[in-house]
Parts: C-alpha cells; sequence; structure tokens
C-alpha cells in the first residue's frame, strides 16, 4: 500500500502501536494487504476535538489500495474491527475525522451510523514527497462520533 514519497506513514502507526498509543489495523486478502486503518488510543490531536470529546478513541487514517476494491465492504470490515476493539477497552464512543473533499467517506460514516457534531477542525500532517522537501498539509475536517453502548460484541 503506497505512502506518500518518503514519508514512512504505515511504520510510523506500527511504531505508535508498539508503544501501546494505537492498534494499526490491516485488512488483507490473498496475503497482500488492501486497507489500513489506526486507532488512536488518546484520541484526535485537534485541540477542538479534544475538548469537545476529550478520552474517545479515534478511527484515523482509514484506506483501501488499490482503488479498485473500495466499495467492496473492505473499509466497512475495518471499521465494525475497530469498533468492537474500542468496545473491549471500555468505551462507548467512538470518533473519526472526515476531510470536506471527500463526501463518499462522509456518506459511508453517516450510513454505518456516526453522527456529524458539527465539530470542525483542521487535520494538519506533514509529508516527505520523492526529493525530500517536507510539505505541511491542514485538510478542512468534521469529526463524526458514534455511540457503541448497547451494540453485541
Amino acid at each position: 500500500m503506497p505512502s506518500p514519497g518518503r514519508t514512512r506513514r504505515h511504520a510510523a502507526r506500527f511504531e505508535t502501536q508498539q508503544r501501546d498509543l494505537s492498534t494499526f489495523l490491516v485488512a488483507w486478502s490473498d496475503g497482500i494487504p488492501v486497507g489500513t486503518a489506526q486507532i488512536l488510543w488518546q484520541g484526535c490531536a485537534a485541540p477542538e476535538v479534544g475538548e469537545r470529546f476529550p478520552g474517545c478513541p479515534e478511527l484515523n487514517g482509514l484506506g483501501v489500495w488499490p482503488p479498485r476494491l473500495r466499495s467492496r465492504g473492505i473499509g466497512t470490515a475495518i471499521i465494525r474491527d475497530a469498533e468492537t476493539r474500542v468496545r473491549r477497552r471500555g468505551h462507548d464512543l467512538i470518533g473519526l475525522g472526515v476531510d470536506d473533499q471527500n463526501p463518499r467517506a462522509a456518506a459511508l460514516y453517516l450510513r454505518l451510523g456516526y453522527r456529524d457534531n458539527d465539530c470542525r477542525y483542521l487535520d494538519r500532517y506533514d509529508y516527505l514527497d520523492d526529493e525530500g522537501s517536507r510539505h505541511e498539509v491542514a485538510d478542512p475536517c468534521r469529526f463524526l462520533t458514534k455511540r457503541l453502548t448497547g451494540q453485541a460484541g
């Protein structure tokens, strides 16, 4: 699965898991990774989100690759697995951010029971391109949440 430029995004996620700050999820098909996400146990780093939803684990970085495999249930399976893991750790709320430029993902999350709380923030991150230049990104997002109380798991 690709990671932009020289950024070792998947390796960094695995390293975060080794420190017990996250759980890195990988969906496999015939021995090939086709989807990833990460549960950030300390929640979203954006202050606007942390103030409104303190202690709420965040499902972050959900992706399915290659694009031809999207809309086949892989993302939904990753989300369901994340919800089960969050519930088993004793949390009754899970959240995730969705980029304003990704209406397809937003539709999936809303269909799966996530609620728009009118919690807006900038998702800030950086990456190194193939030449080693650092790029800073600030994507406008909204934070969606889902109550997990009473669900089977």
